[in-house]
């Protein structure tokens, strides 16, 4: 006999590049205003290192390449914002910065899809930003790509309808991968299937039922996923 009252969602995991093995996703945290160049876009006009902004999705917002996304619920303004995703496979509190590289797992292209409606409203009221990016199908992401390496640079862009987006460098981050995972590391334990989103640069936009979404990071992958009618 089980001992669940009623059967359990089988938990989310992400495929891995040239592997039959799945990464099972423990959770997923996000970085916000992490390019100087989105920052300005939305409105700010200091930029100030600091500590970065972190936030969480639930971990089955993941969806994977190829997928047609139902246009989200209570928006009428979704937005696309292409991102870095870190994979870890270890983790711990308080990581140094100079351990934290040792944890990566891999990496994926991950777009942090955004009810910017929702964010306005929230921003306004001084209120928490869950409504607008822990919604369902919010994390849509590439397979992972396996690597020990610690980018410091490569091209990261986003198109839709074949029309160029975002079209920006990962040497143009505020914080790197390291120190992400190190300051994170500081508010979480961190653990083996945690994903890390790491901030968007400046061009995101709305998206549409029926567009059609094409992204990349040099030397990672690429991700490609539709708004469904």
């Amino acid at each position: 006999m089980s001992p669940f009252a009623f059967p359990h969602a089988i938990p989310a995991s992400v495929a891995i590049a040239n592997s039959d093995a799945r990464f099972p996703v423990h959770r997923i945290y996000c970085v916000g205003r992490n390019y100087e160049d989105h920052v300005r876009e939305m409105g700010g006009t200091e930029v100030n290192k600091g500590t970065p902004i972190f936030f969480s999705k639930p971990a089955d917002a993941v969806v994977e390449s190829g997928a047609a996304l139902a246009y989200p619920l209570a928006t009428s303004n979704l937005h696309h914002e292409i991102e870095l995703v870190i994979a870890l496979k270890s983790g711990g509190s308080q990581i140094a910065l100079k351990d934290a590289a040792a944890h990566i797992f891999g990496y994926a292209v991950g777009c942090d899809l955004t009810r910017r409606d929702l964010q306005a409203l929230a921003k306004s009221a001084g209120a928490p930003w869950d409504l607008a990016k822990g919604f369902d199908q919010s994390a849509p992401i590439s397979a992972i790509f396996e690597s020990a390496h610690v980018p410091q640079q490569g091209r990261i862009w986003l198109s839709v309808n074949q029309a160029l987006k975002q079209d920006a460098n990962l040497s143009q981050m505020i914080w790197s991968i390291s120190e992400i995972i190190s300051a994170l590391s500081d508010f979480f334990e961190l653990k083996a299937g945690d994903l890390i989103f790491t901030g968007t640069p400046a061009g995101v936009g709305p998206l549409k039922r029926a567009d059609q979404v094409s992204a990349g990071i040099e030397g990672i992958g690429e991700l490609h996923f539709s708004i469904a009618n």
